[in-house]
């Protein structure tokens, strides 16, 4: 991981371990490469997250990033290794939830962001960088027409990057309702 604060975050999804399924995952440690190598400059306060499969886990991460760019395998019915960008409410939908028009569900990823917006603890901008699985079954590599995406997958995460720390955004309104304390209720 690296990191020099924690405003915008680059989150990795996926199990490694099921092909086309760990292609976040692997997007995300090919931007730490080339960053690493001088390739490639992130943007000041910008983290990158291996996420792998930890699902819930990943609420306190989101709670204290005031943006975040998701990167995970999303069946969307589209030819093996598209890349589409799904932002904001979109990704929160009942439909998206319900594999409807962004399949996010199936690996937690839809309860993560369920779960971070009920509580929340969601970013003020949420991207998803999605990338069409050819194959998710047991297996190391990726397919050969994800992993021809990885480079186009990592040039979308860095426009998106780059468009959030050049507008960064507002500070997450107050919510419309205030949590009581039952001494309160008794009174």
């Amino acid at each position: 991981m690296t990191s020099s604060g924690e405003s915008l975050v680059i989150l990795g999804i996926g199990n490694v371990l099921l092909r086309d399924d760990g292609v976040g995952v692997e997007v995300v440690r090919e931007i730490e490469r080339r960053a690493g190598r001088g390739d490639l400059e992130l943007p000041a306060g910008t983290t990158l997250v291996d996420g792998g499969t930890l699902g819930l886990n990943l609420l306190s991460l989101l709670a204290g990033a005031q943006a975040i760019v998701l990167v995970d395998a999303a069946d969307r019915g589209r030819e093996p290794g598209a890349v589409e960008v799904v932002r904001g409410e979109a990704l929160v939908a009942p439909a998206a939830l319900a594999g409807g028009e962004v399949a996010v569900g199936r690996g937690g990823l839809g309860e993560l962001l369920a779960a971070a917006s009920l509580a929340e603890a969601d970013p003020a901008a949420i991207v998803l960088v999605g990338i069409q699985p050819a194959e998710i079954a047991l297996g190391l590599e990726l397919t050969a027409d994800v992993r021809r995406a990885v480079p186009a997958a990592i040039e979308i995460i860095l426009d998106e990057v780059r468009r959030m720390a050049a507008s960064p955004p507002a500070t997450r309104s107050a919510p419309a309702h205030r949590r009581r304390d039952p001494a309160e209720c008794a009174a």
